[in-house]
């Protein structure tokens, strides 16, 4: 996984070690300037002076002078940022494959359309519209649809086109509209504690994407708690338990049917206290069109922000592909109610709705954290606009 946690802690940490070595060495220094002051100083016994014996006088010999060569400056080496690490990441073996099995219903039905329709023919409107019918189809939407397949026409029209160019094609536009939603999330950055939200409909893997992640930050030196503020299910609190278990991370828990708004409070009085980097908090899975829940996830705002007026510090909002083009209505609604930051999009290895994600990147400014194409830990990876949209196509390599 991406370099999420760890660089800017360890810089800090490596800033004091070498500030108390310092200060050590001055200490030692000072000790022994004093006592060098305190002890008596020792006679010298009187010495004849030493006459020199007299010597031959050397032979001098003039050597070559060497020739000047001008050395040019070493580069200093560029520091390695979050972006170059995720780079590393999608560049390495077994990241794109992981990421084409993961989304192989998707690019299955993507590329067997664009194979049926553009074997040996020319694109003419007639191709177009089936291009666009099954772009919308993909759940890509018509928006985006109607958009890629005027821009794939340009200086292609009329001319004859294969399959593996439509797709190459594709490829790029859907690049083209993800890549200023691609935005890796540096947990290490920012207040401590940092508080973090993941909020969702019941069902998104809402709960199983925060145990994802607090594994991760814990193999990098994260001093993380989660927050069990989904009370209105006993598996939500057993679930995060475990994953808390797995990743020796502590749980905040209170039982079923305690109020959530007052656990997240106290969590997070005890973060403080105790010097957390991290409250990772999940909250109850509601439908975005229940008022009364989405305002009890308003009042947990609300309440944390009695302690620190800038928290929470990251609401992510959890969606499951399955659901396809759903998934919009529920970015639109908890962005308003919750003040949504960022993007996680689970399952996309079970269903043949994975496009829906350039529907919401095309439609909603919102960075995209993550995708999530497995169960295990390691499953969830850190969103690349073009990883992703080779994947989804079904071009076989990245």
């Amino acid at each position: 996984m991406v370099f999420w946690f760890g660089k800017k802690k360890k810089e800090a940490q490596a800033k004091e070690q070498a500030d108390r070595e310092a200060a050590e060495l001055a200490a030692r220094e000072e000790a022994a300037q004093e006592e060098a002051k305190r002890a008596p100083a020792e006679p010298v016994a009187d010495m004849p002076p030493l006459t020199p014996e007299p010597s031959a006088p050397e032979p001098i010999i003039e050597a070559p002078t060497p020739e000047l060569i001008e050395l040019e400056p070493a580069p200093e080496p560029e520091p390695e940022t979050l972006e170059a690490a995720a780079l590393a990441e999608t560049k390495a073996p077994g990241f794109f494959s992981k990421l084409s099995t993961g989304l192989k219903r998707s690019s299955s039905k993507l590329s067997g359309g664009i194979t049926g329709v553009f074997t040996k023919r020319k694109l003419d409107e007639d191709t177009l519209e089936e291009l666009e019918d099954l772009l919308i189809m993909s759940d890509l939407g018509t928006s985006v649809a109607q958009r890629v397949t005027k821009n794939i026409a340009k200086g292609r029209f009329d001319k004859e086109i294969t399959d593996t160019e439509i797709k190459e094609a594709l490829a790029s536009e859907i690049t083209d509209i993800m890549t200023p939603r691609q935005q890796l999330i540096d947990f290490s950055d920012g207040p401590r504690p940092r508080i973090v939200l993941f909020v969702g409909v019941n069902g998104s893997g809402k709960t199983t994407t925060i145990g994802k992640i607090a594994s991760r930050l814990k193999a990098q030196g994260a001093k993380a708690m989660l927050v069990a503020a989904d009370t209105f299910r006993a598996a939500a609190i057993e679930q995060l338990t475990v994953w808390g278990d797995r990743a020796g991370i502590p749980v905040i828990a209170k039982a079923p049917g305690a109020d959530a708004a007052g656990l997240v409070y106290e969590a997070v009085e005890k973060a403080k206290a105790e010097n957390y980097d991290l409250v990772l908090v999940d909250t109850a899975g509601r439908l975005q069109n229940k008022t009364e829940l989405m305002g009890e996830l308003a009042k947990t705002v609300r309440v944390v922000q009695k302690l620190d007026p800038d928290a929470p510090h990251d609401t992510i909002l959890v969606l499951d592909a399955t659901v396809g083009q759903n998934a919009l209505s529920q970015v639109e609604a908890f962005r308003h109610t919750a003040g949504v930051t960022g993007l996680v999009m689970t399952k996309l290895d079970g269903t043949a709705k994975g496009g829906v994600l350039v529907a919401i990147a095309e439609a909603h400014t919102l960075p995209i954290h993550f995708v999530g194409v497995g169960e295990r830990a390691e499953d969830l990876q850190a969103f690349s606009a073009e990883a992703y949209a080779k994947a989804l196509v079904g071009l076989e390599e990245f």
